[in-house]
């Protein structure tokens, strides 16, 4: 996969309760990304943006939810996460700090 396909499978950070207590106990970093990412897309392009070493690439199918918008009822979309295992000794800033 190019360059620049390889930019566009990471949507951005999940940052939640659960992907901070993760990432502080296992060195892992959670991203949403494309539904039709695989793992080594989502490796290859964690390594590539922040010039990391990716160990391992878990991913989560992340069903949407009903939702009402006034009298209608709607419904979210679907869309995946993946939770990046870095190598030892590797770390992402994604605060700025």
């Amino acid at each position: 996969m190019n360059q620049e396909k390889l930019m566009d499978v990471l949507i951005a950070p999940h940052v939640s309760e659960k992907a901070t207590l993760v990432g502080e106990a296992h060195n892992q970093n959670v991203f949403k990304v494309r539904r039709d990412a695989t793992k080594v897309d989502i490796s290859r392009a964690v390594e590539l943006m922040f010039d990391v070493k990716v160990q391992s690439v878990s991913t989560v199918s992340v069903h949407g939810k009903q939702k009402r918008f006034g009298g209608r009822r709607g419904r979210q979309g679907d869309w995946k996460k993946a939770y990046v295992t870095l190598a030892p000794g590797s770390d992402i800033n994604l605060a700025g700090e």
